[in-house]
């Protein structure tokens, strides 16, 4: 998402981050597959990861989700209402992935193949859909 950001010259105006529902990667970098996969596309991914907080319910606008676990665990993080309502699977914004009812992105971790460029395909469908509604100035509620 921060490379189609930068990429639409919107960098100064939307702020990204990424983190996790657990702390069992904390301080890691992405797997060496997916930042592989992501370099083949011009994508550096040199962030390490870090855990989801309470803050982050008031730092940022959407806090999204990969699967339903992981909506469930934000969820449940939520302090209030409010801040539940700002969290959401990222597959809701991939036209591609609703029609076809498929709201989970797999995790590609212990398969074989090309699953990360898989997993990358569908993060760069549903990441235009979401900066393009970002850009449009709408928002889902």
């Amino acid at each position: 998402m921060a490379h189609l950001v930068a990429g639409a010259g919107l960098g100064d105006q939307i702020s990204i981050d990424s983190a996790g529902t657990a702390d069992y990667h904390v301080g890691e970098q992405a797997d060496p597959r997916s930042r592989k996969a992501a370099l083949r596309r011009g994508v550096e991914l040199s962030s390490c990861g870090r855990q989801l907080e309470l803050a982050d319910f008031e730092r940022f606008d959407l806090i999204l989700a990969m699967d339903h676990q992981n909506l469930a665990d934000i969820l449940s993080l939520a302090p209030d209402e409010d801040a539940a309502e700002k969290a959401r699977l990222l597959r809701e914004y991939d036209s591609e992935s609703v029609a076809a009812g498929e709201m989970d992105v797999p995790d590609p971790y212990y398969g074989d193949g090309d699953g990360f460029e898989n997993v990358l395909d569908i993060l760069e469908r549903a990441c235009r859909g979401l900066l393009e509604e970002v850009s449009s100035g709408s928002r889902r509620d």
